[in-house]
């Protein structure tokens, strides 16, 4: 794991290494506006530097930071730093919710960026909207990101809900697959997947012949494995991570036990794609875009690539993608926010971003006064050789 630190597990002024951020009590814009001076902009970030989904929080981390690196060399926004707050909540709940009163009650950020976890940022709602500060793209696909609508919450991804009904339905109709399982996380996370699956069962007129929760720390899945082999599912919907996918489908290969397997965003992880004994062989998962592998002849794509590895020992994941694209349309926001950035002028300025696009090819990104989900468009792909391969280059819907 320490070829992945090169961020920080406290506190970080992007482009300043050493330099703890503090909130500044001084300049005329900290009067209007939370965490903004005439020099700087404070914002935050909690994510998993440290636990059982570090693999994904450092790897969109180490991606943010290089875009807010990159926009402070330059000058920043308007003649301001931006100076990012990073905290590992390690995957726990109760520390994330500590992570956050860090943030706003001693940081005093603006805003937040790429928060990850769905039942950490669930958790921490009240707070941030009782302190008038935005969360804007975290890094969960959950519809509570975004509904209901506020001023507060702004999402970024297909939601958890909706990927799965899509695949259940390109399965049911392309594969001809009609005893279907689902196995889910125990939390907000894993009951989005659910109520997925549920949903576009009822709308084909089947049911879900077997159904398995489990805590996210759990590593034996020998009995969830059997009762959906007893089951004789042809597929089962994953509302799983990237560890508890892996043993699960380690699991399944040594009982003999081969339906189609399918997840979701969170486990659209090269560390699943490349687990020793290559268990992911032939996984399905959805995913709100397509990951572009370092050797994407796309020279912005290896340019980006080279960088990102060179700078921190390892190659960019798909997290790490999607953090180059939260942190950039941050930072676009910012920019069309203008030089009297205040709450106001930033929620315009969300507000009125129209089809922006990342350089991976990713969908167009817009959001209006009654919509603060970004995208609703979702892919699905399939491990071959280790590698995630596109089954479509279009995405699905149901």
């Amino acid at each position: 794991m320490s070829t992945q630190r090169d961020v920080s597990r406290r506190t970080i002024l992007a482009g300043s290494a050493g330099l703890l951020a503090a909130p500044a009590i001084i300049g005329r814009a900290y009067a209007a506006t939370r965490g903004v001076t005439d020099t700087q902009i404070t914002f935050g970030t909690m994510t998993d530097l440290s636990g059982v989904t570090a693999v994904q929080g450092v790897n969109n981390a180490n991606a943010m930071r290089m875009i807010f690196d990159e926009a402070n060399a330059k000058g920043g926004i308007h003649g301001r730093k931006l100076n990012w707050v990073l905290e590992d909540m390690e995957y726990i709940v109760p520390k994330a919710v500590q992570a956050m009163n860090k943030l706003v009650n001693r940081d005093n950020v603006f805003f937040t960026v790429g928060n990850g976890g769905t039942p950490h940022n669930d958790a921490v709602f009240p707070l941030m909207i009782e302190k008038q500060v935005p969360n804007v793209f975290p890094l969960t696909c959950a519809r509570s990101m975004y509904e209901p609508l506020s001023r507060y919450k702004y999402g970024q991804f297909s939601s958890y809900y909706d990927q799965i009904r899509a695949a259940v339905k390109y399965f049911v109709d392309k594969h001809g697959t009609k005893t279907i399982g689902i196995m889910y996380q125990d939390t907000d996370f894993g009951k989005d997947n659910l109520a997925g699956a549920v949903a576009q069962t009822e709308a084909m007129g089947l049911k879900l012949a077997a159904v398995t929760a489990h805590r996210p720390t759990d590593t034996d899945f020998n009995a969830a494995i059997a009762k959906l082999q007893d089951a004789k599912c042809d597929l089962v919907i994953m509302g799983t991570i990237v560890k508890d996918t892996t043993i699960i489908l380690q699991t399944a290969r040594k009982t003999g036990f081969n339906p189609i397997f399918c997840g979701n965003f969170a486990s659209y992880s090269t560390a699943v794609a490349e687990a020793p004994g290559e268990p992911a062989e032939g996984f399905y998962s959805m995913a709100p875009a397509l990951y572009r592998y370092p050797d994407d002849p796309t020279p912005a794509i290896h340019d980006l690539c080279t960088a990102y590895k060179k700078r921190f020992g390892i190659d960019i994941n798909y997290l790490g993608e999607a953090g180059i694209t939260c942190a950039a349309f941050t930072v676009a926001v910012l920019e069309k926010a203008g030089k009297d950035l205040t709450l106001d002028s930033f929620v315009n300025a969300l507000e009125s971003m129209k089809d922006w696009q990342d350089i991976f090819g990713g969908p167009k990104l817009s959001m209006s006064p009654t919509s603060h989900h970004a995208s609703s468009q979702s892919f699905l792909s399939v491990v071959k050789k280790t590698r995630w391969t596109p089954v479509l280059e279009t995405p699905l819907s149901f």
